[in-house]
């Protein structure tokens, strides 16, 4: 059996040694939109038929518009990007692979269970390189000088709080891969839906890995709403930097250090991670630590009707 990579989530564990009930917790162990798009009404077809050809397309031409996607460049939806993260490094002869670090640790896994050999320093002989654009958990941002490799995979998760910022308009570049996460700004991470956009050659194979109809129905008619509500977008934006903003106030005065984060999650120094972990779980509030740092605390956004409880803990 393969031992669980560490990640955020693990409420159900935090709420058997702390007590209380799930729905009574805050879980800021993610960097979820804790404000989802609103789900539309869907005809009922949409479950009890395979997803038809014109709602693919419909869903991809949504996502062409949205993210401004170059005229050479391919897309492909998926049922989320961590499907896509675990195929990708199939795609060419395994060799070295640079994933800087700190980082999104399904990348490494990813490589390593194909047989190529990741290293996270110096990364000039490496045949493929993952970049985490803005960086999980530091929030770091790259920049075009960073597509310097044969197979160039840009993760953008994260990058919808800041459109300007993406990398997508190198996507039609040889060898680059740029993925896209529903789930995290849209706030709809049970949907399981992801995109990969780049180079049409490698586009296709990751098509074919696939399979048929890799996108739900459901998933397929949400993602283009969802996708075609750019003023829904533009609200999110600044309520997350607001928001952001806010959580940074609470947990400085709480005698914290801000080192990073994005607008959907947040990257504290608070000295000792541990404690500040057990602390806060006893208000029943879940958090982000890291095996790698004993001091860095990962927090996301609390919904409307969290702040209070956040609040009293810190």
């Amino acid at each position: 059996m393969t031992t669980p990579r560490d990640h955020g989530g693990g409420l159900d564990a935090a709420v058997a040694r702390h007590g209380g009930t799930r729905e009574a917790w805050v879980d800021l162990s993610t960097g979820i939109n804790p404000v989802p798009y609103p789900l539309p009404d869907l005809p009922n077809d949409v479950w009890t038929a395979l997803p038809d050809r014109g709602a693919q397309e419909a869903l991809i031409a949504a996502a062409r518009d949205f993210w401004d996607v170059p005229e050479g460049a391919a897309v492909l939806a998926a049922p989320g990007a961590s499907a896509l993260i675990a195929r990708l490094p199939g795609l060419m002869t395994a060799g070295r692979v640079h994933v800087p670090g700190p980082t999104y640790n399904e990348h490494a896994a990813g490589f390593a269970a194909h047989g190529w050999e990741v290293i996270d320093t110096d990364g000039s002989a490496a045949q493929a390189r993952v970049i985490v654009h803005p960086n999980n958990p530091t929030g770091l941002w790259h920049d075009a000088a960073s597509l310097d490799a044969g197979l160039m995979v840009v993760d953008e998760s994260f990058a919808d709080v800041a459109p300007e910022r993406s990398l997508i308009g190198h996507a039609a570049r040889p060898g680059v891969v740029v993925l896209k996460s529903f789930g995290k700004f849209w706030g709809l991470a049970g949907l399981r839906l992801g995109f990969a956009i780049g180079d049409p050659e490698l586009i296709a194979r990751l098509e074919t890995l696939l399979g048929p109809w890799p996108v739900s129905g459901p998933a397929l008619r949400i993602g283009r709403a969802a996708l075609c509500d750019r003023a829904w977008a533009q609200d999110t934006r600044m309520r997350l930097t607001e928001d952001a903003a806010r959580l940074d106030r609470l947990v400085t005065e709480a005698g914290a250090e801000l080192v990073g984060g994005c607008a959907l999650f947040r990257l504290y120094d608070v000295g000792d991670a541990a404690g500040w972990q057990e602390r806060l779980a006893r208000h029943h509030i879940w958090s982000r630590v890291f095996p790698y740092s004993d001091r860095w605390l990962r927090l996301g956004l609390p919904g409307p009707d969290q702040w209070p409880q956040v609040e009293a803990a810190l």
